[in-house]
């Protein structure tokens, strides 16, 4: 080696930071100069209803999405599933002369279910603005004209604001901004926005096996989950599974007058309650014997991105109002890579005005089982069942029969829903890996956070599966979004700093290191 290849290189990454630099300029030169367009084509598309099961709503929300891209040249297409009145996926490219990569860039579309009665503060498909957070007594605003300027600390209110409208949002706009500027993606760029993540990516696996050719790629970016909690940017490189399980327990065959009847009717929420307290210990970990077995360890690269990431349990604690959290003293980002099992609800007869002095029929319980690379879904749902078995139920997938009634004191119904999946984690030194940090990293003053798992799921494993290509996670929504809760919402400067971030990666280079 000559002593003119160290300088050689050294210009050539200052020249790759320039150019990074001046794409992230010019993006937010265009960002500024349209955030009134941007934000009103963002409240159409969160005015639409978008819950996955309510087919003809979805159907309009794919609709909107392909007016979006069509507007933009992205030539789309529903990509169907063969499987009748299924979510489709809404599909567009952009090539790129010369380009020696293609990079497919994921979100999804729909939302999860949602009770508009308990959105104290607005209704979930009605766009609201806010001058801060509604728990801190934000007031609300009203929608921006023309001539207002647009503060980056307003939150705007609906469902999917954040999860994962916020996603299909920042990707289309970037993709915006770099044509507006005359700026040539160094990728060829192809956008696929799933219908039905939120109900568990059930046909995600037809519709990718059907249009294979068509969504070859050597990688896919997902836009999908929020920045870390000191809102740092960061770079996620796999995700939990997911299995959700329903668990249901039997009483009397018609409800019974509790001072009649009380002592001697056996109490299915009683029963059930038992039945949930034998599966966790006090400390919060899963007591079903083999929970943990086949979770893969961490591997050094990985487990060294969780040390040098920001600690922030103590604020967290603070800010939720938790004396003791869960986990045996591990930290929050130790215990989002090992598996767990949550209770999402329970049911049985009612509570508060229409409690009633009877002894209900039937109590259920949604449990969601999330699992970490090694874990196999099918076989934490065994688990699960056969741990239900060893506390004296006689388990079924059905209502049981009188015969059975009369046969076990104690019956179980378990029933896994469709649509589970198992995780999934990419190698964080794959060049593709290292293309990805250093452009994000090019868009942010700060250092960004690179973590080897997000607490949450997607369907990455199905991904890798079926088309045989790595996922990267790159995440834009605030970590206080309500994710899946009532009153969601999105921080406007995390959707800024989404649009700028996906231009960075639609213009990443190969890694200089």
């Amino acid at each position: 080696m000559t002593r003119r290849t160290p300088l050689i290189l050294i210009a050539s990454l200052l020249l790759c930071h320039a150019a990074a630099a001046q794409t992230v300029n010019s993006v937010r030169e265009y960002r500024r100069a349209n955030e009134h367009r941007i934000f009103s084509e963002f409240v159409q598309l969160l005015s639409l209803p978008n819950v996955a099961s309510d087919r003809e709503n979805i159907r309009r929300n794919a609709a909107k999405i392909v007016e979006m891209m069509n507007a933009r040249g992205l030539k789309p297409q529903l990509l169907e599933a063969a499987t009748a009145n299924v979510p489709p996926a809404v599909y567009g490219e952009w090539k790129v002369p010369g380009a020696a990569r293609t990079v497919v860039f994921y979100a999804h579309y729909d939302g999860q279910p949602t009770d508009p009665a308990k959105w104290t503060g607005t209704r979930p498909w009605e766009p609201t603005l806010r001058d801060a957070p509604f728990e801190t007594g934000g007031k609300i605003l009203p929608m921006p004209a023309a001539s207002d300027s647009v503060n980056p600390e307003w939150r705007l209110y609906a469902r999917s604001s954040s999860d994962d409208k916020a996603g299909v949002m920042a990707i289309l706009t970037a993709f915006d901004a770099l044509k507006a500027k005359g700026i040539t993606p160094t990728v060829n760029l192809k956008f696929f926005f799933e219908g039905e993540e939120e109900a568990g990516s059930p046909h995600i696996v037809e519709i990718m096996s059907r249009h294979r050719e068509l969504l070859a790629a050597d990688a896919w970016i997902v836009c999908d989950g929020p920045v870390h909690q000191s809102g740092r940017k960061q770079v996620v490189f796999g995700v939990r599974g997911d299995t959700n399980v329903d668990v249901t327990v039997y009483g009397a065959k018609r409800p019974l007058h509790s001072g009649h009847y009380g002592n001697w009717s056996p109490n299915p929420a009683l029963i059930l309650v038992k039945l949930l307290a034998s599966m966790k210990d006090d400390a919060g970990r899963v007591a079903i014997p083999g929970w943990y077995d086949d979770a893969e360890p961490l591997g050094a690269a990985e487990r060294r991105a969780i040390a040098d990431a920001p600690a922030y349990d103590e604020q967290l604690r603070k800010e939720l109002g938790i004396a003791r959290p869960e986990g045996g003293g591990k930290s929050l980002l130790e215990l989002i890579n090992q598996p767990s099992l949550n209770i999402n609800g329970i049911t049985s007869a009612e509570t508060g005005a229409l409690s009633r002095n009877v002894i209900p029929t039937t109590a259920t319980a949604a449990l969601d089982l999330r699992l970490v690379k090694g874990n196999d879904y099918r076989r934490q749902v065994a688990r699960l069942t056969e741990h239900v078995k060893r506390q004296g139920f006689h388990v079924v997938d059905r209502d049981p029969t009188d015969a059975e009634r009369a046969a076990h004191p104690l019956i179980a119904k378990v029933t896994n829903r469709p649509g589970g999946y198992n995780a999934e984690r990419t190698p964080m030194d794959l060049p593709v890996s290292l293309s990805v940090v250093e452009a994000v990293q090019a868009t942010s003053e700060q250092k960004i956070v690179r973590m080897p798992t997000l607490g949450g799921s997607l369907p990455l494993s199905l991904i890798r599966e079926t088309l045989n290509v790595p996922t990267i996670t790159v995440p834009i929504a605030n970590y206080d979004n309500n994710q899946h809760a009532e009153n969601e919402n999105i921080r406007l400067q995390n959707l800024w700093d989404g649009i700028d971030t996906y231009a960075a990666l639609m213009t990443m280079r190969p890694p200089t290191k």
